[in-house]
């Protein structure tokens, strides 16, 4: 299977964005004929304040899932959506939420990110993602091609409980798509990636927004570098600094392979 990671930077103008998005993910499909394109984390509006989230958050059909359903429906192509803000009636916070489509754009997943976001992170930036989103529940997998994939979004990657679990469900292949932050990022985002690989014995795909937005004034910075990780936790694809795309090639044999060397999944005495 062959997957590509798309790269963008995000700001508060819905229209523009996916106009840019749209322009990266048909160079990619034209170059590389992806099964799979994965977008970043508000991979349609990014750097709102939890006023103008509440305003510009859309009912499931809205724009943002209109495109991506749009896009894997015109080139035969699955599409992990990135993460959207989905509006609930009558509730008070958005979720954030992958939708998944597969090649003529029926929906075959929905994800709500479990883990929120309620840091005071190194640079003094704070960020309380639980005031305008609620955490969703439910370990998602879907199936494209074979590959049993798993969803997980940004802040997911560091409880390694949910992975243990994506792993007992017998993913092949873990997409989480991010806004990692730059202080986080440059020193956790390749390690944690890569071990989220090993501990499943499965492919890690971590797609992520690059570049800056501004947040009621405040300069913000994501860091991007984008990647996807092998079941042994080698790194098979990384992104560039700034928009783009990468795209590399997936073997399930790479999987049984690792599964054979090293069955930590036979071998696992405590359940979490």
């Amino acid at each position: 299977m062959k997957i590509s990671l798309i790269q963008t930077n995000p700001r508060a103008d819905q229209a523009a964005n996916l106009a840019r998005t749209l322009e990266i993910m048909e160079a990619a499909v034209s170059a590389d004929k992806p099964d799979l394109v994965v977008l970043p984390e508000y991979f349609d509006v990014y750097g709102l304040s939890n006023e103008e989230k509440f305003a510009v958050a859309e009912k499931k059909g809205g724009t943002a899932y209109t495109f991506a359903q749009e896009f894997a429906r015109a080139h035969g192509v699955y599409v992990h959506a990135g993460s959207v803000m989905e509006r609930i009636e009558g509730e008070t916070r958005l979720f954030n939420t992958t939708f998944v489509f597969d090649r003529t754009g029926k929906e075959i997943a929905q994800y709500r990110k479990i883990h929120l976001f309620d840091v005071d992170t190194p640079d003094g930036i704070v960020y309380r993602e639980s005031d305008s989103v609620m955490p969703g529940e439910d370990i998602v997998t879907y199936d494209v091609d074979g590959f049993t994939v798993g969803c997980a979004i940004c802040y997911d990657i560091r409880f390694a409980e949910l992975f243990i679990s994506l792993q007992k469900k017998g993913c092949d292949l873990i997409v989480l798509p991010a806004a990692f932050t730059m202080q986080t990022g440059k020193d956790h985002w390749e390690v944690l990636a890569r071990a989220r690989a090993i501990e499943t014995a499965a492919y890690f795909a971590a797609c992520g927004q690059t570049g800056f937005t501004e947040t009621n004034g405040e300069k913000r910075a994501c860091y991007g570098h984008s990647l996807v990780a092998d079941p042994w936790g080698m790194l098979v694809a990384q992104a560039s600094d700034g928009e783009g795309y990468v795209t590399t090639t997936l073997d399930k044999k790479q999987n049984q392979r690792v599964q054979n060397l090293i069955p930590v999944g036979r071998h696992r005495r405590l359940s979490c």
